[in-house]
This record gives structure tokens, sequence and C-alpha cells, in this order.
């Protein structure tokens, strides 16, 4: 055992760390993400301010104290643009929406003045106003004077707002709608100003999950309806194209691990450039520059130097930190939003483009596999040695990362050299420290017979506290578990005591392995009955959610199990006799600790809660389903699909309890199938107690129609019975609905 454990174990952990790169959680992502941040901070984008074809005209901090606080009436911003096109730009760009008319307005301000003006006074107010013209049209008559498009930005919250578009789309491949970043919403701008436009543009950026944007999104979609950003749309127009040509993977066939790429490239009039699978172009940082930015106040000077401006693509946005238009990109913590749409467009007129192709993945997979064999290997063969084994991994890294640097430094590509190289030094570690692991193996045996006995938490919070080892309980809100085998006895008929037990370890190691997975606690084995808990030692917020969802998988396990004993029972020319178990569940507050004397003791619970939990199992073979619960476990569930059994005064308690089945998880609750019938049920419960008996029984007739779901044929045929029951002997009137149970 000793030898196979030295051999399988550093090829566990080249695996594992190969299923982790396949399966890429946010942690790998991030760390990637950072490798690609560095390569960019060593080598940033080179930028030439002269040939830059963008400037950006910046509503700062200086230009706020001079025009006033933002927003600043249409007017001021009719005369900007005025100024600009003045200047001879080729197109101006809103990173602004103006979903809202003007506050400033005549119109606005009349409704305002009002309730201020005396009386006698409104009729002159009102013949002076009439005189003065709308904000709004002017701002929109200067647009329509200009080469202007319009920023507008899509919101999460669903609304029904819907921009106007004016482009046409050809698609190659795959529809692009379902790759791009979808949003349910938007603040559009005011339709007068829309219609004078040219076009316009989401101004959305979608940051990674370390909340940096790395890559500048060139198409989003609102419902049904795709929307450029406002780089695309910029180069569409300055082009005088009317069509965007999108190339989707199911144009070119091409496939990475079986699924689909997503969006490979996007083209507008002559420029074409390389996409990720969501369609968003990756920011190659050049960090922020202050000579992009021109300062409105500066624009508005009488002496303001026009060439700044001439020829070039003027894009309108703020650096204000108040006016929360403030990024992260990989080389600047806190860069102007307007800022990264600038640099897209340079990054098209400069051809200068980050491209993470899709045979990266496949690559960085398969280095790591060559890397970690190679140590293994070679640590592995004496001949060798561990230190020349190290020098030849170094080699390889070494190489790894030399040919990541100079793939990104010649052709703009992304790949991940890290991972690689951190899953190299694992197995180089594990492997190298077999000898240590193996005089450690009697320490770890005695600790792993000790977890036969106790929880593996239990086991290391012991180990970490001595002190927990005293007799003594504390008070927990957790939720409990009771499993039985039905009809045991019968089963037990065809074995002796030796084949019983090997039968029984058989049935209660992939029971107990279920529950463990889920954060379970095994209290304690009772023959063919298991007890567990949810919630200590260790707490488990969803302890309920947890509980119930190691009962379902129970269920599923022993449909494998059973198939397991059929096949033996086969072999061995015995009678198969299928293992049938129930369960039952219920939450509450019940003592938790270390019960017994100072001679021996058990980590275990109490409480009146426990013993309804044991009372709830018994009570599913009554009712004929497979999972039973309390109404404090199902108070605290999330997403399960659960009906009503009863309202059900348990043997050994005083006060009713309702208590329900559980049918599935949340896929089963968003079955119509099951709506509809957790809806009959539910009338029919509320027949049954209102005494409505005929209307009742129609409907168990109904919900019986409806049990493409679950079985509930004995549950209904208890309630035949006891409403045929009833007809012939009434309740009476203050007959409370509960059910008085005469067995456990």
């Amino acid at each position: 055992m000793r030898r196979w454990f030295a051999i399988l174990l550093p090829l566990v952990v080249l695996a594992g760390a190969v299923y982790l790169r396949v399966e890429d959680p946010r942690l790998v992502q991030e760390l990637r993400l950072k490798v690609f941040d560095g390569y960019q901070e060593i080598r940033p984008r080179p930028f030439n301010a002269a040939e830059t074809p963008a400037r950006v005209v910046d509503i700062d901090e200086e230009s706020l104290k001079r025009y006033g606080q933002w927003p600043w009436p249409r007017p001021v911003l009719a005369t900007i643009v005025e100024r600009i096109m003045q200047a001879g730009a080729a197109i101006i760009v809103f990173d602004v929406v103006f979903a809202e008319p003007d506050r400033t307005s005549p119109a606005s301000l009349m409704r305002q003045w009002q309730s201020l003006v005396p009386p006698e006074d409104i009729a002159k107010l009102k013949e002076a106003g009439t005189n003065l013209p709308d904000h709004d049209q002017l701002f929109a008559e200067a647009i329509g004077r200009s080469a202007v498009i319009l920023g507008f930005v899509l919101l999460d919250l669903e609304n029904d707002v819907r921009p106007a578009t004016n482009f046409g789309l050809a698609q190659l491949g795959d529809d692009p709608k379902q790759f791009v970043p979808k949003f349910n919403g938007a603040a559009a701008n005011l339709p007068i100003l829309a219609d004078a436009a040219l076009g316009q543009a989401s101004f959305n950026s979608v940051p990674d999950s370390d909340n940096i944007v790395r890559r500048v999104p060139l198409f989003v979609t609102l419902g049904d309806q795709l929307y450029p950003t406002l780089m695309p749309e910029t180069l569409r127009i300055i082009q005088g194209a009317s069509t965007y040509r999108i190339k989707s993977s199911g144009a070119s066939g091409e496939q990475a691990f079986g699924e689909k790429t997503g969006i490979v490239a996007i083209s507008v009039g002559d420029f074409e450039f390389p996409t990720d699978k969501q369609g968003a172009l990756w920011l190659y940082d050049s960090g922020h520059k202050p000579e992009r930015f021109v300062p409105v106040w500066k624009v508005m000077e009488p002496d303001f130097d026009t060439s700044e401006l001439e020829g070039r693509v003027v894009f309108i946005g703020t650096s204000a930190e108040g006016l929360r238009d403030i990024r992260s990109s990989p080389l600047s913590i806190a860069a102007p939003g307007v800022e990264l749409h600038v640099q897209a467009l340079e990054q098209v007129f400069a051809g200068q483009f980050l491209n993470r192709p899709d045979w990266a993945n496949g690559v960085e997979i398969l280095g790591m596999l060559g890397l970690g064999l190679v140590v293994y290997f070679g640590v592995r063969w004496r001949r060798l040695g561990a230190l020349v084994t190290a020098v030849i991994g170094a080699v390889a890294s070494g190489s790894a990362v030399a040919g990541s640097w100079v793939a990104f430094e010649n052709q703009g590509l992304l790949l991940d050299p890290i991972y690689p190289v951190f899953a190299g030094i694992v197995v180089y570690m594990v492997t190298s420290i077999q000898a240590y692991m193996q005089t450690e193996s009697e320490k770890k045996q005695i600790r792993g017979a000790f977890s036969q006995y106790m929880s593996p938490d239990m086991v290391k919070k012991l180990a970490e506290n001595p002190s927990l080892l005293k007799l003594g309980g504390e008070m927990r809100d957790m939720t409990l578990l009771f499993c039985d085998i039905r009809g045991f006895t019968t089963i037990s008929e065809q074995f002796d005591a030796q084949e019983l037990t090997a039968f029984i370890n058989k049935f209660l190691t992939p029971m107990t392995d279920t529950i463990m997975a889920r954060s379970g606690t095994i209290d304690k084995y009772m023959g063919d009955c298991i007890m567990a808990f949810w919630n200590a030692p260790l707490d488990d917020p969803q302890h309920a959610d947890h509980g119930v969802e190691s009962a379902i998988a129970m269920m599923e396990r022993l449909k494998t199990l059973n198939e397991e004993i059929k096949a033996e029972a086969e072999a061995e020319g015995r009678k198969f006799i299928p293992i049938n178990i129930g369960i039952g569940l219920n939450s509450g507050i019940v003592c938790v600790g270390n019960m017994g004397s100072d001679q021996r003791f058990d980590y275990s619970v109490l409480g009146d809660d426990v013993n309804l939990a044991s009372r709830l199992e018994g009570q599913s073979k009554t009712y004929g389903v497979d999972i039973v619960i309390g109404a404090n476990t199902l108070a605290q569930l999330h997403n399960k699909a659960t009906l009503e059994l009863d309202l059900i005064q348990v043997k050994g308690k005083t006060e009713p309890v309702r208590i329900f089945c559980v049918v599935g998880l949340e896929d089963r609750l968003n079955d119509p199938e099951f709506i509809e019938l957790a809806a009959d049920h539910k009338a029919m419960l509320e027949a049954y107690a209102s005494q409505r008996w005929d209307d009742a029984l129609a409907l168990i007739e109904t919900c019986r129609g409806k049990m493409g779901v679950t079985n509930l044929n004995v549950l209904y045929d208890l309630y035949v019975e006891r409403i045929e029951a009833f007809k012939e002997n009434p309740p009476g009137p203050d007959w409370d609905g509960v059910f008085i149970a005469t067995s456990k």
C-alpha cells in the first residue's frame, strides 16, 4: 500500500491540477489575468499624442467650478458642441446619457415658479415663457448641425426602454446574442436628441471579477436586440458604413473541448479585429495619459488652439470623481471610463491587439501535463535524482515563461505560463517529500483510526483544542436526520451473522459518505438506522438545505446500491430483496456536546426536536413517501420542491405539527406539472380541513392524474379512507384537522 501510495499520489495531484485548470474557477482566472496585467506593465502599448486619432473633451473638476454642477443646461452643451465642430473635429461622441428633459428649460422653470409667483403675475410669466426657446430643442438643433453620436447605458434593472438603432448586421455562424453581455433595461436619450444624432451606442463596461476592466465589449444585448458600444459605432459612422459583420464559431467550425467558442472576430467597414468569445476587445493598455484630455473650460476659451481637435474623434466624458465614471484598468487604479473607449479606438487604428486564441487552454493544459510528467518520472528515476530533475524542471519552467513573453511581445498572444509551472512545482514537492510522508504514516494511521469513530471535522477540532474533551454541551439550531431500512427483518433472514454484518456495512458506507460529503456528522448507527446532524461541531448556516440535499442524494444512491445488491444476489443464486428506506428530518434548538460519563462519552445531541425527527422517519411508511420533514426544516429551505402531508400529533407529543414530504430540488420546483399538482394538493388539504368531503375527494382524483412528478397513491388512499369514515361519523364543528398517530 505504501508503494502504491508513493506512486499514485503525485499523479493524483497532477490530475487534480489538470481538473482545476479545466474547471477554471475564479481564483485561477484571476491569477492568469494578473500575469497578463504584469506583461502590460512591463511592455505597455506605445502612445504618441500627436498620432492618436481621438481626444477627450473633459468635464473635469475645474470645468465644474466654472460652469456649475452637473448636469449643465443644454444651451451650454449646445455651445460646447458647436465650439468643438468649429475646431474641426471629425465627429463628437458623448460618453453621457441625456435621459431626462433639461430642468432649466423655460417650461420646466415655469412649472417650478408658479407656486412662488402671485396669481396676478402668472399670466405675465407664461407670456414671457412662450417667447423663450426650449433648451432641449436648442441642443437637438446643435446636434443636428453637427456630427454627433450619443451614448446610452444598459441596466440590470428590467424596464421597457429600448433605444432606437439604425445599423445593419451580417452574421456568420452562431447567433452572437447568445455570447455577448446581456442586460434587462436601459436609460436612453430623449427622443428629440436621439433623432438628431447620427447614431446611438452603449457605453457599458464589463469588469472582471476583481473589478478591473480588461476587455471592452463591442456589442451588448437588451432583450432580443443587439446594440454596439461606442467604439464600433464610431468606426461605422466615420467610415459611412451601414453594416457590422460578426463572425461566430459556427462559421469556422472551431471548437474548444467540444463547446462552442463564441464570437471570433468583428468587422466594421475596412477594419477587422479579434475578440474574445463574448465579443469583447482585449484592452492593450497604455495607461492613463493626460495628453488625451482637453478640459471643457479650455475649449470654451476664445484663444483655444483648435489643432488639438482638428480632424479627430472627440469623446465628451468626465474625469471628475464626483460624477462616478472612474474605472480600474490593468495599468490604472482609477482611470476615467471614457478613456477606455478612446484606448479601444486607438488600438483599432494602430492595429495593436491582444488576443487569447481558442487553442490557448489546450496548449496550457498540455504544457502542464508535460512538465508535471517530466518532473514525476525524473524524481522517481533514481539515476537522474531529485536535484537534476529540479534543474530540468527549472529550465522547462523558464522556457514556458520566456515563450509566453515572446508570444505576447511579438504577436500580442495571451498565454499563461504560471499555472503550468505552479503545477510542476507542486508535483515536484509532493514527489520529493515521499520519504517524509512515510515516516509520518504511523501517526496518520492513529489519526485515521480515531476518524472512524468521530466526524473528521470533530477530530480536527479536538486536535486544535484538546480542552473540548470534557463533558458538556451547547444549545444550537440544528437539523437532525434519521434513516431506517424498511422490512429489515425479512432481509436479515437470508443471512448469517457475518453475512448480515457485511450487508449492513455495504449499506451504511455509501449512505455515510453521502451525508458527510454535505457537511453532515454521523451521530451513531443503531443496527440498520443512521442518525446524523448538521451545524455541529462546525457552523453550517445552510444546515437545513444540506440535510435535505443529503436525504435526496441518499435516495438516489440507494438506486445504484440496489442494482449492485441485485447483481450479487443473482450471482449467489439467492432471492433479491431490494432495500427500501424512510428518512425523517427536523430542525430546532437542541443541546449538542459530549454526552455520557467521565469514563466514556460521545459527541451527540439531545432535545425534543431530536425525538420529533425520529418520529417523522417512522411516518414516512405511513404516508408512503421517502422523506418526511418538519415545519422548522421547511422554514429554512431554499429552492426545494415540497408538499404538505398532514397536521399530525405524533406519538409521545401533545402538540400537533405540520409535516411535509420532499419531492425534489429546484428543477422539480420549476416543473409546470409539479406546480399544478402543488396547487391542487393544497386545495385538497384546505377542503379536507374545512370538512368539504366531496370537494376533497374530487381534488384527490385530480391530483392522481398529475402524479408524473411523484407517487402519492398511499397518501391519497389514506385521505380517501379518512374522508369515507368522516362522512359516516362527522368529526364535529370543533374539529381542528389534527390526526393523532398511534405508531412511531
